[in-house]
């Protein structure tokens, strides 16, 4: 069962989320929360969805300013401790005390945060492609997409977000098609937020068993980012997807998915036992 919900957030935004559920009816399964990348939405997981959702309640939330989510005001200040906030209420919405956490690239940011400011909230913690923060070369980007504007930006520069080789355009043409219904000035203002942040030197605070799937081939994020992960995240375990750019989550799903089942049964057992 999938439900497509939203939920008011403690500041008044109003935050879209689904659910989807299709384990067996007789057992107690737990939360895996889906947090999407920049200039996405909760819709780009459609294909982990299948192999998740028999394991774990599934909770996919639209970011704020993305997807059926409300967009904040042009003159609200953005805060990572406001996005952050915002999962920790999707949570409590859902009645989830604590849940696994899965993120992509920039929903890995939140991620991140939520496990070191929250540790008590996150059984285990997933992320893909995602650094401790936005690599503040991104900045540049700001004014070439104010000129080109966004999809002509995309579209110039797809190749560092996907191996056009090995994916089906089809694939292309959907992301392009995605992120153009963004709100350009919102999507600006995010990723020149995101640009800003750094926290590596709080990565030991994560306490929750964390898998780090990473692009060997990376070209968005801060390629060293990844050895600086592997070497504070207390429990850390790293699987590099070699030579591929940024969007794996999108390329390679499938992989993505059988290892994320793979490292959170070994961790805390079959949720389906």
């Amino acid at each position: 069962m999938t439900e497509g919900l939203s939920f008011t957030a403690s500041d008044g935004l109003r935050i879209a989320y689904y659910v989807d559920d299709f384990t067996d009816p007789w057992t107690s399964p737990p939360t895996l929360v889906l947090l999407h990348s920049a200039m996405g939405n909760s819709q780009r997981f459609y294909s982990w969805i299948p192999g998740l959702a028999r394991h774990f309640r599934v909770v996919r939330m639209d970011l704020r300013g993305h997807g059926r989510s409300e967009v904040p005001k042009s003159d609200a200040t953005l805060s990572m401790e406001r996005f952050v906030k915002d999962v920790e209420e999707l949570m409590d919405t859902v009645g989830a005390k604590q849940a696994h956490i899965v993120a992509n690239s920039a929903g890995g940011y939140l991620a991140q945060r939520l496990a070191i400011t929250r540790p008590e909230r996150v059984l285990g913690l997933a992320v893909v492609g995602s650094t401790p923060g936005l690599d503040p070369s991104a900045l540049d980007w700001l004014p070439l997409i104010e000129k080109e504007g966004l999809t002509p930006f995309l579209t110039r520069t797809i190749a560092m977000r996907f191996d056009l080789a090995s994916t089906d355009p089809g694939m292309v043409q959907w992301f392009l098609k995605q992120t153009a219904e963004n709100d350009p000035a919102y999507v600006a203002r995010f990723i020149g937020y995101m640009a800003t942040q750094e926290w590596s030197a709080d990565l030991p605070r994560i306490k929750a068993p964390t898998l780090v799937i990473y692009p060997g081939g990376e070209t968005v994020g801060t390629a060293n980012s990844y050895d600086t992960m592997r070497a504070r995240i207390p429990d850390v375990t790293m699987i590099e997807y070699p030579h591929m750019p940024h969007n794996i989550a999108d390329m390679m799903a499938d992989r993505c998915v059988a290892d994320i089942l793979a490292f959170l049964t070994a961790k805390f057992g079959n949720p389906k036992a």
